[in-house]
């Protein structure tokens, strides 16, 4: 299990990074924040990240492109992604590079999400039309 014990060593550190990476992919800004507390020198922190994305360890485009694959798999749009992956502390441009890939057809997961969620079709009436529309919206669309 994951210890809460202080990291005072670069290998610690390297260790404790390496443990939250084998579960899944964190970008640097989520691994800092959740090592930084443990850490007493914020210079050896980012000294090793630094050394984990030399070793190709860790990357801000690989975890983006997993986020995005994961959470559009499950009905997230462009718009909440964008959203989710700031909060993240994903770059912008990053994000918006992965989100414009030609392997991700957005209208055509909007048109699935929209059909799943409302077999009857697109409602007639105001209320019934704005319930759907807001849903959209929630899900990033």
């Amino acid at each position: 299990m994951f210890s809460r014990k202080p990291l005072e060593t670069p290998l610690a550190v390297r260790r404790a990074a390496m443990d939250l990476l084998a579960r899944r992919e964190h970008s640097r800004a989520e691994l800092l924040r959740k090592l930084q507390p443990r850490v007493s020198a914020r210079s050896l922190l980012d000294a090793e990240l630094d050394r984990l994305e030399e070793d190709g360890l860790l990357s801000d485009a690989r975890f983006c492109e997993a986020y995005v694959h994961a959470r559009s798999q499950r009905g997230i749009g462009p718009q909440r992604l964008r959203e989710e992956l700031r909060l993240r502390g994903v770059g912008s441009a990053l994000v918006e590079r992965v989100l414009q890939d030609q392997q991700w057809d957005w209208a055509a997961l909007e048109a699935q999400v929209f059909a799943k969620r409302f077999p009857e079709g697109r409602a007639s009436e105001p209320r019934e039309r704005a319930r759907q529309l807001r849903f959209m919206q929630y899900r990033g669309f």
